[in-house]
């Protein structure tokens, strides 16, 4: 029997038929032919360039494949995804080599070929079944502009956000955090006049940032606001575990550095709080959590809008209306239809109050609020 028929046959016994019969027969199939290992390979790399063509990114796969499986399937997909990147047809931006960049390392010793088999056909009958997604269609090069001096700065601003959640005095926190968005702020405005005076004009990217359960629903509520305050639309994909930021590339970055830096402030702040919730001699629940986050965002989102509103200078309107005017077409040509989620699980009075509190503390400096921009 030919390598590519035993493979054929344990793809067809595994990948369409659900049952853990079909898997095992598949698995048994491969790990009685060693030969076969390079074409299941192959095969491999086919299903992770029909995601691609599908809308999903490196990132994307390897999000939902930790979600849904274990941590030697991510390693098997990495290595897949490593592979087939050589052989991609098509021309990729700055955002997905970074993507490739920060791939699992190559994965750890296979163990018996049984049980390497049966990971592998698992992760095979989740790929297969990856929805299509909007596709994002990064720019590859924006022209001739030099980015060097604002990759510096984006670099300085994400050392001075890990000081402050690193740091136990609140002091030096503030003080740190207030220095990285005043950075933020003037990054912003520096690449919103660029942009006006350069001849092919920018447009607007988009990326996917994972919202990660537990409290997922609080989550994207706070990326959301960051979003928002920093010049783009975000649009939350409940089921997926990810929420797609559209914007200006100089936008997106700060979105992704201010949102995991709020999330670990809150975080940090959550776990204090229950501490001192128990210390009282109350019992913390889910409930105090969902309640705390949804608090925090709330407050976080409030605050950020507040200060947008009193950043607006006169000479930038026109520019920064242009700019987001893009955003939102592009944000309507990517997801035509949206709909709107009540937060689920918000009923525990201390946790929002406490919620809040931390909100209060956090650092939130934001980027002028937009003309004309939705929620």
């Amino acid at each position: 029997m030919s390598t590519s028929s035993t493979v054929d046959r344990a793809l067809e016994a595994a990948l369409y038929d659900a049952t853990d019969a079909a898997l095992d027969t598949g698995a048994s199939l491969l790990a009685a032919d060693p030969a076969a290992d390079a074409e299941l390979a192959r095969r491999g790399e086919e299903f992770v360039a029909s995601a691609w063509r599908r809308g999903w990114q490196p990132a994307d796969v390897v999000r939902i494949v930790r979600r849904e499986l274990d941590e030697v399937h991510v390693q098997i997909v990495s290595a897949l995804i490593r592979a087939q990147a050589p052989r991609d047809d098509r021309p990729r931006g700055p955002r997905w080599q970074a993507q490739l960049d920060a791939l699992a390392p190559e994965p750890a010793p296979r163990g018996d070929r049984f049980s390497y088999a049966t990971a592998v056909l698992e992760l095979y009958r989740l790929l297969l079944r990856l929805p299509a997604l909007e596709p994002l269609d990064e720019a590859v090069d924006p022209g001739p502009r030099e980015r060097r001096p604002e990759s510096r700065m984006l670099g300085r601003i994400r050392a001075l956000l890990a000081k402050a959640e690193a740091t136990g005095f609140p002091e030096e926190a503030e003080a740190l955090s207030a220095k990285a968005q005043e950075l933020m702020a003037r990054h912003s405005v520096d690449e919103a006049l660029l942009a006006a005076r350069t001849p092919a004009a920018e447009t607007p990217d988009a990326c996917r940032i994972g919202v990660e359960p537990p409290y997922e629903q609080a989550k994207a509520v706070l990326l959301d606001a960051v979003a928002g305050a920093n010049h783009c639309r975000a649009v939350w994909n409940e089921a997926l575990g990810f929420s797609t930021v559209v914007g200006f590339a100089g936008d997106l970055e700060a979105v992704e550095l201010l949102y995991t830096s709020l999330l670990v402030q809150a975080t940090t702040a959550m776990t204090r709080a229950e501490a001192a919730q128990r210390a009282g001699g109350r019992k913390r629940t889910k409930t105090f959590r969902q309640s705390f986050l949804a608090s925090y965002a709330h407050r976080v989102g409030t605050r950020l809008a507040a200060v947008a509103e009193a950043q607006v200078s006169g000479d930038l309107l026109p520019v920064l209306a242009s700019r987001a005017v893009a955003v939102t077409d592009r944000t309507d040509r990517l997801f035509p239809e949206t709909t709107t989620t009540r937060l689920r699980g918000v009923s525990d009075a201390a946790g929002w109050e406490e919620g809040a509190r931390a909100a209060d503390d956090a650092q939130v400096r934001a980027r002028p609020h937009l003309p004309g921009k939705g929620s």
